[in-house]
């Protein structure tokens, strides 16, 4: 069945909880138009929402957001399944919920989020001719220089890998934000410091990962991984999924055609994000 990521543009005044009872309202009737709603993202300052879908039709997608609530979307994208499939994984069962219950509607944090790694490139060429003290140096202006990005972008470091960090977000725009930052942060540094750059490739996912003693494992994190090692030196690369959860958003993307990435059995349509200019 086809896979469709359907976009809100909501009213001022809309809450969580609003967003809530009606995702509640379509899974209770969506049966009758053999559509899944099976997962949604509010972004309350945009006042955007993005929902996952399964259907056989749009029209059968809209007919259960116009029964149910009355909120239709204001633009339905087809969505490639393997894109989806490889980074979200399982979805979650709902928790069960009554529209016509007194309480309100369960309301845990999501475990939606988007990772984001940064790597080095040519370290090991750069200590052979820098030396250690040198090849430090550039580590800390990366680390420096990523950090303040992260800041900035309400990104959460999980760890550092040696030659990068892995970091999450709640926003999948801050993700892409702050990889814009951390480009043009260190491209000033390079014009400046053209006997030491720093050069670095970005790659970015979203999924919900599984977390375990602080860290961050799964599908979602292994393809972030695989896209930042895909990306060449001053790129930031990211899934079609990720370009279509900035819709909206003022970023530029240039498609860079499917790759095979080690671990994942179809290949994944890669962009980049335009920063320079």
């Amino acid at each position: 069945m086809p896979l469709y990521m359907d976009l809100h543009n909501l009213p001022p005044g809309v809450t969580p909880r609003d967003i809530a009872i009606a995702h509640v309202k379509d899974v209770e009737i969506q049966w009758k138009y053999s559509v899944k709603y099976s997962r949604y993202w509010f972004d309350q300052d945009t006042r955007k929402a993005f929902c996952l879908v399964d259907a056989p039709t749009v029209d059968a997608a809209v007919r259960v957001h116009r029964e149910g609530h009355g909120l239709v979307a204001d633009k339905i994208i087809p969505v490639a399944a393997v894109s989806i499939a490889e980074m979200l994984g399982a979805v979650e069962q709902e928790v069960p919920w009554a529209s016509d219950s007194s309480d309100d509607p369960p309301l845990p944090e999501s475990a939606f989020r988007t990772i984001l790694f940064t790597d080095m490139q040519g370290s090991t060429a750069e200590t052979q001719r820098l030396g250690d003290a040198g090849h430090m140096k550039q580590l800390r202006t990366h680390n420096d220089i990523s950090r303040r990005a992260l800041g900035a972008c309400g990104g959460r470091e999980v760890k550092h890998t040696g030659d990068g960090i892995m970091a999450s977000f709640a926003s999948v725009a801050s993700a892409v934000e702050c990889a814009t930052m951390i480009q043009r942060d260190l491209d000033s540094y390079n014009e400046q410091h053209p006997n030491a750059v720093v050069r670095v490739s970005i790659g970015i996912s979203a999924g919900e990962p599984v977390a375990e003693h602080s860290d961050l494992f799964g599908a979602a994190v292994q393809l972030a991984a695989r896209v930042c090692a895909h990306a060449e030196a001053g790129q930031i690369l990211v899934p079609n999924v990720i370009r279509e959860l900035c819709i909206g958003k003022n970023f530029s993307f240039v498609d860079r055609g499917e790759t095979a990435l080690k671990g994942f059995d179809d290949a994944i349509r890669v962009y980049e994000v335009a920063w320079r200019g």
